[in-house]
């Protein structure tokens, strides 16, 4: 990756048109500009090195190609917001874990690659449908994420601080160096699928994972009897990925790969748009149609196929497999309705996207006790409305998005080890939205896992 000082990766933006987006209509962002830290943090920023790389970025966007041609599923999950003091190893090894265990039932029960992505290492800043919120009679900013503002409800937590960016850029530094740790270093050797689910007993799936552990370890001893290789095995690629939603920090950390010159985001492998900022003229979709990594875009139930065509056309003109991924949350009432028209749409385009369910984002609720929450029956419903409707239509149904932790947190109501409203008060942690516990992580890809199975049996 080059390293390229700031004065030259600017010139090289005057051919790349990555300043464009400072003209342009911009929503959810910080207001800092006039703050004094402003100028000096853009500036440290733009010399700190890469969080990833070129190459990596690429590795990515070729699995992602293959999720676009039917022959490979991504799994996505992790923090809704992640939190600064939340970067401890005993969390990210919980998440790590509990992302292995759902690859492990989706690969083994599927017969098919799984592309793992961690919601990780960057994803400290979040949209809000208000820009201020009103306890009592007091006003103040809303919370933003960690790179933004603090949680706690004061005057000086809610000011927007430049200088956060920095301490999100360490804290994911940190975080990707755990990840590769794990991921590389033997923790994720697929013959350890059992010690994975150490310190999960509890778990109700608990039983049924050790079952797959069980088949899966057979036919791993049958392979090396016959002598086969296992090196591929002892590592996996775990990539990362964010929404990009305050580009000050996105653009600071663009840079020019050496090898092509041409310009990476090097905040996170993958990056996505969200629903409340993908409008076609805006400044979120103008910058990262200009960045090489592959992108998301959230699509929710008022999204028309006009609307992912146009999408298509300016985020992915030259039809590249695995460049886009389209992550549809449109709720489980309105996922069978709304989902069919648009994938008819891109169908008749002709264009290799990646289609995602993110069936979290549009059935949150809030209950009377005052916390936002999900019911994991309607999560389920809008995961099985997602295979129902591509099943339907012939396309390939290439991934899902979740919002998930490796703790015994109680956010989402239901799920198999029922999650009741009364438990909120002692084990809900999230700062934002509600979150799947490991339990309901790990039932939600025995689901997935039995459609995809059923979907490759009758090929």
């Amino acid at each position: 990756m080059s390293t390229e000082t700031t004065a030259a990766t600017n010139a090289k933006a005057i051919d790349y048109g990555l300043d464009n987006w400072r003209k342009l209509h911009i929503d959810q962002q910080p207001t800092w500009a006039e703050h004094p830290d402003y100028a000096p943090t853009i500036a440290e920023l733009n010399a700190l090195p890469p969080l990833v790389f070129a190459g990596e970025v690429d590795a990515m966007r070729s699995q992602l190609a293959e999720v676009a041609e039917g022959n490979a599923f991504l799994l996505q999950g992790g923090d809704c917001a992640e939190t600064f003091e939340g970067a401890t190893a005993d969390k990210i090894s919980g998440r790590v874990k509990t992302l292995l265990q759902m690859a492990a039932v989706l690969t083994y029960g599927a017969s098919m690659p799984v592309v793992k992505m961690g919601r990780m290492a960057g994803q400290f800043s979040k949209p809000r449908s208000s820009d201020m919120e009103t306890r009592g009679e007091v006003t103040l900013p809303s919370f933003r994420g960690e790179t933004v503002n603090g949680y706690d409800f004061t005057p000086e937590a809610r000011a927007h601080d430049p200088k956060r960016m920095l301490r999100g850029y360490h804290t994911s530094a940190s975080t990707l160096n755990l990840i590769r740790a794990f991921t590389k270093g033997g923790f994720a050797d697929l013959r350890s699928v059992h010690a994975w689910n150490r310190g999960f007993t509890d778990n109700p799936n608990h039983a049924r994972y050790e079952q797959t552990a069980r088949e899966i370890g057979r036919a791993l001893k049958f392979m090396e009897a016959c002598g086969v290789d296992f090196s591929a095995l002892k590592t996996t690629d775990l990539y990362t990925g964010h929404e990009a939603l305050v580009l000050d920090y996105e653009r600071a950390l663009t840079r020019i790969d050496s090898r092509t010159d041409l310009p990476y985001d090097t905040s996170a492998h993958f990056l996505w748009i969200g629903e409340r900022t993908r409008g076609l003229e805006d400044a979120h979709v103008d910058f990262l149609s200009k960045v090489r990594n592959p992108i998301g875009v959230k699509l929710g139930p008022t999204t028309t196929a006009e609307d992912a065509i146009a999408l298509i056309n300016k985020l992915d003109p030259n039809r590249e497999p695995g460049r886009l991924t389209f992550i549809t949350r449109m709720g489980a009432g309105m996922i069978r309705e709304k989902l069919p028209a648009i994938v008819e749409g891109v169908q008749r385009e002709g264009a290799k996207v990646v289609w995602v369910t993110d069936p979290m984002h549009g059935n949150t609720i809030s209950v009377p006790s005052g916390y936002k929450t999900r019911r994991f029956n309607d999560v389920m419903d809008e995961v099985r409305g997602f295979f129902e409707v591509h099943e339907a239509l012939g396309s390939f149904p290439g991934g899902i998005h979740v919002e998930m932790t490796g703790d015994d947190v109680a956010e989402c109501l239901g799920g198999s080890d029922p999650v009741n409203e009364e438990e909120f008060a002692d084990r809900y942690e999230s700062l934002c939205d509600p979150r799947l516990n490991h339990a309901q992580s790990l039932e939600i890809a025995f689901l997935v896992s039995e459609y995809l199975k059923g979907r490759r049996g009758t090929k």
